[in-house]
């Protein structure tokens, strides 16, 4: 089944009826080649309901649809995971995004670190921003996510430290943490309803200092097994791991 996204006013609950307008409108007629009577799911990208509808009308700017019954039990984790990713270089990031979405991460937060390859002056960075929205969009209808996550703009390692310090739960992988014991039961402890920081180094890893402030901020380095990981991967098995935990 189709999953498409639209704004909270398109959807009247109490008049049964959901429309959807812009690029959709293209897709679904020309694309999908959708008729009337075939059934889709629509999210607001907010509440994380799942509304199911049938098509009523292929209109030249909206499609109409009949709204039929609200799936109320979504697809969402009952925590929210902030990835906060070092920008790598080439195009990692929309991998990163991509995925990061699919596996249930709330926000993915790019974060220039001291041993980022890439930098981003203030135009590239609106442009890149834009084009990472769009994958994580794309990446929630593809997965059937009940809300969109935002990739947030390019923040300095110490506004990230900051906005997770006043976060629930704070992971940092880190090559040189040991003990998955303790790794084991900070995965373990997470509950519904936290918000979970996760701490991604770029392709050089993390720079002591920046280990350092982000204990003293009280992130909390883990191990993720005795093998080297690339930060494309490090995120995705961290947040694996805590869907696993929140999920069973």
């Amino acid at each position: 089944m189709y999953q498409f996204f639209v704004e909270p006013e398109q959807i009247d609950v109490a008049g049964k009826s959901v429309i959807i307008r812009g690029a959709d409108v293209n897709h679904i007629k020309n694309v999908l080649r959708m008729r009337p009577g075939e059934e889709v799911a629509v999210s607001n990208g907010i509440d994380g309901r799942e509304y199911r509808c049938g098509i009523l009308a292929l209109e030249e700017d909206c499609v109409r649809l009949e709204l039929r019954f609200i799936k109320e039990d979504g697809v969402e984790l009952p925590a929210k995971i902030y990835l906060f990713q070092g920008l790598p270089k080439a195009d990692k990031m929309e991998l990163i995004i991509q995925k990061a979405v699919e596996l249930g991460a709330f926000q993915v937060i790019p974060v220039a670190m001291k041993r980022c390859v890439v930098k981003l002056d203030e135009k590239k960075a609106d442009s890149k921003i834009k084009r990472w929205q769009g994958i994580a969009e794309a990446a929630a209808k593809q997965s059937k996510r009940g809300v969109i996550p935002t990739v947030a703009p390019v923040m300095s390692y110490a506004q990230a430290v900051k906005m997770a310090s006043e976060m629930d739960l704070k992971l940092v992988p880190y090559e040189l943490a040991e003990g998955m014991e303790q790794t084991k039961q900070l995965i373990e402890s997470v509950k519904p309803g936290q918000r979970i920081a996760i701490f991604i180094g770029p392709e050089g890893g993390f720079d002591p200092e920046e280990i350092r402030t982000a204990t003293e901020a009280g992130i909390h380095p883990i191990t993720l097994g005795k093998r080297i990981l690339r930060t494309e991967t490090a995120g995705f098995t961290t947040i694996a791991w805590l869907m696993y935990q929140l999920e069973n």
